[in-house]
């Protein structure tokens, strides 16, 4: 009975959420205010997906009132998620792994990006192991952000050095690609993006030391967290939301949309030839999970595990504590927002 009982409360829910996302001429103050954060400052191409869905009017469609806000890292954007001041986050899965289980951080996935773009790079190709990078700087977001990461992954297992002793990191935000092109830097860590856009700068080649698929395969990339306590306060709103970007990928997917998209990811600061050129490369790969929530277990887990073992590693020092207790899945995802945001199909 009391199965039952939840069952029809849910059912109810999900009816009244519809009428509002189907309701003609919703005005902002009748629409639910979420506001997110973007990892880099500009934004870095994944978040293509989120302005997309506000831009056209995704958002708009399913009731929502959405501000998105760049933050210095997508790490800068969990620490905000998890004080409060922000409702949602995109942010690196092997930090939000270490922190659910480190601190003990109550932190919930409801959407994910699973396929990394990362890679290690040097502008010389002369300078392309691990013996050339000792000593050198490696440019990166911020200090154990998205880009330190991959770097930490590939030192710490390929290298068997130390970030930030053997390898100091120089921290740029957004900005390592033109620290690069300009000749500031002769190492960092690239979006699969920012390749053309150093070698037009620069006119040199970008040499490829490694990619993190290769280095950690079938590792998870992004997670969009929420905060436990928000979730169940605004459960229905994370609902609509999954549903507008599960519409958001399918548009961006569309190859007669592909101008529109290309003139919204100027906020990225990417000229349009650029963006079209991404925007076919990440489509090809599925970068934005393609009619599913982007997070399957095994990749979840893959990064759970990767900071374990850096973890143990380094005694602490970075990933998991070997002295706490990794995360579960069930801890760290809530597959029934997506579950629900599939039964409002517009």
């Amino acid at each position: 009975m009391i199965t039952t009982t939840k069952t029809m409360l849910r059912a109810a829910a999900l009816a009244a959420v519809a009428l509002i996302a189907a309701a003609p001429g919703a005005t902002a103050a009748d629409k639910e205010k979420l506001t997110i954060g973007m990892p880099g400052v500009p934004p870095v191409f994944g978040a293509v997906v989120f302005y997309v869905a506000k831009d056209v009017g995704i958002f708009d469609k399913y009731g929502l009132d959405v501000t998105v806000k760049a933050m210095d890292s997508g790490a800068a954007a969990a620490n905000a998620v998890d004080s409060g001041s922000l409702d949602f986050s995109l942010s690196p899965s092997p930090f939000i792994a270490t922190k659910v289980g480190n601190a003990g951080a109550k932190l919930k996935a409801i959407w994910g990006m699973e396929k990394s773009d990362w890679l290690i790079a040097s502008m010389d190709p002369k300078k392309m192991s691990c013996d050339s990078m000792k000593g050198q700087g490696v440019g990166v977001d911020s200090p154990r952000g998205a880009r330190w990461i991959p770097l930490n992954t590939y030192l710490v297992t390929k290298c068997k050095l130390v970030t930030d002793k053997d390898v100091p990191t120089v921290p740029l935000g957004t900005t390592v690609g033109t620290a690069m092109a300009s000749g500031q830097l002769t190492f960092g860590v690239l979006h699969m993006d920012d390749v053309p856009v150093i070698e037009r700068m620069s006119g040199k080649k970008v040499n490829i030391i490694a990619d993190l698929e290769t280095i950690a395969p079938d590792q998870h990339y992004l997670l969009g967290v929420v905060r436990a306590d928000t979730l169940a306060k605004k459960r229905d709103a994370f609902v609509r939301f999954d549903a507008a970007l599960r519409d958001a990928v399918a548009y961006m997917r569309d190859p007669k949309n592909a101008d529109k998209v290309a003139t919204i990811a100027a906020v990225t600061k990417r000229e349009k030839a650029d963006a079209l050129h991404a925007l076919k490369a990440y489509n090809a790969m599925e970068f934005w999970p393609s009619n599913h929530a982007g997070l399957t277990k095994d990749r979840v887990m893959n990064a759970v595990n990767s900071q374990a073992r850096i973890g143990k590693i380094t005694k602490g020092k970075s990933g998991i504590n070997p002295a706490k207790k990794p995360p579960t899945y069930e801890q760290l995802v809530d597959l029934s927002v997506w579950a629900d945001a599939e039964k409002l199909k517009k």
